[in-house]
């Protein structure tokens, strides 16, 4: 008797993160724009080593970002 193939479906969506984003939060800013300004944010990584996490981090959730200039 053969073994069961395990099946797994993969949902996967493409997220864009335009530069530059919000530079600090104001009232009335909707989580989108929050949140968007947040991942700008970390975009700017000093460290070589934290600038690598960070572009491995985005690979794996498939976030990519966009400069406007």
């Amino acid at each position: 008797m053969g073994t069961a193939i395990d099946f797994k479906k993969q949902m996967t969506e493409t997220v864009y993160i335009n530069i530059p984003g919000p530079g600090e939060p104001t009232p009335g800013m909707s989580g989108g724009e929050l949140l968007h300004g947040f991942l700008a944010e970390l975009k700017k990584q000093h460290s070589p080593e934290a600038q690598q996490w960070f572009e491995d981090l985005c690979a794996k959730w498939n976030v990519h970002y966009r400069s406007g200039t």
